[in-house]
């Protein structure tokens, strides 16, 4: 789905009571920055969504040992990247947290403990994506870590106890990308858009099919797919917000791809609504 699609697909987009659940494959700390055709299709989404409430992120860069929700009045804006340009450490992202939300989602999950954190606060994986959708930073955003000491299931089985969230006008998103070997990277053919190797094509169009066809469990169990999966997710923590997403999946939602493009060989920016 290009941004053309995009726009059309956003303009039907059901107006209920439940909020619409995204993965956003968010790539370089840049598309915070710059205007191009992801930041526009974040844009678009901001635009054509209900305005949410509160806003639930699940960031590849925030890995803990546990599973904590950020629980401060002002989450601070985190710059945790190295060797980009000065505006770009400039960026602040003021948006509000919410104390309270933070303590019920705690409470609503009841698959593992969920401790409340105030030290974290936003980091790139959620602001770079956010700030493009709500530029005026007055929705509460909030970030759930993802433990990194789980497996796929834990996660997916995780984000069924948020599900509830959407019905309370609360937008989950979660932010990594599908295909990440960031090792393999052609960053000479970075501005070569659809530039990629045969493995990352053949994993992209998998992980399409199996998402459009709610086929999830060989997506939590993604390194028994083929040696061409192990080479996209060389480590799950790009990998492991889409399975969030996927856990809040509904019966009756709508599925869209967006964003589908390949970058510098090994990185997709391949997107998902679910409404």
């Amino acid at each position: 789905m290009n941004l053309k699609d995009l726009h059309h697909f956003s303009q039907r987009l059901r107006n209920t009571d439940r909020m619409p659940a995204l993965f956003i494959g968010h790539g370089s700390p840049m598309n915070g920055i710059e205007k191009n055709l992801f930041s526009d299709s974040w844009k678009t989404l901001g635009e054509r969504i209900q305005v949410p409430s509160a806003i639930l992120c699940i960031s590849a860069h925030w890995l803990t040992r546990g599973t904590f929700i950020t629980a401060m009045d002002h989450p601070r804006t985190i710059h945790d990247f190295g060797g980009f340009p000065d505006e770009l450490y400039q960026v602040q992202y003021p948006a509000p947290g919410n104390p309270e939300l933070a303590k019920e989602i705690s409470e609503m999950i009841k698959y593992t403990n969920a401790g409340l954190d105030h030290e974290w606060g936003l980091d790139h994986g959620t602001w770079s994506v956010i700030r493009k959708m709500y530029p005026d930073a007055r929705i509460p955003v909030l970030q759930l870590s993802i433990d990194y000491f789980q497996p796929g299931d834990f996660h997916y089985r995780l984000a069924k106890d948020l599900a509830a969230l959407r019905n309370k006008g609360v937008l989950i998103v979660g932010s990594g990308n599908m295909v990440h070997n960031l090792r393999m990277a052609a960053f000479d053919q970075i501005n070569n858009l659809g530039y990629a190797f045969d493995w990352a094509k053949e994993m992209n169009e998998v992980f399409k099919d199996k998402i459009l066809n709610k086929d999830h469990a060989p997506l939590i169990k993604y390194e028994n797919l083929s040696d061409a999966a192990k080479l996209a997710i060389p480590t799950p923590d790009h990998y492991w917000p889409l399975l969030y997403i996927l856990g809040l999946q509904q019966p009756e939602d709508e599925t869209a791809i967006f964003n589908d493009e390949l970058l510098a060989g090994s990185l997709s920016m391949t997107s998902v609504i679910f409404n």
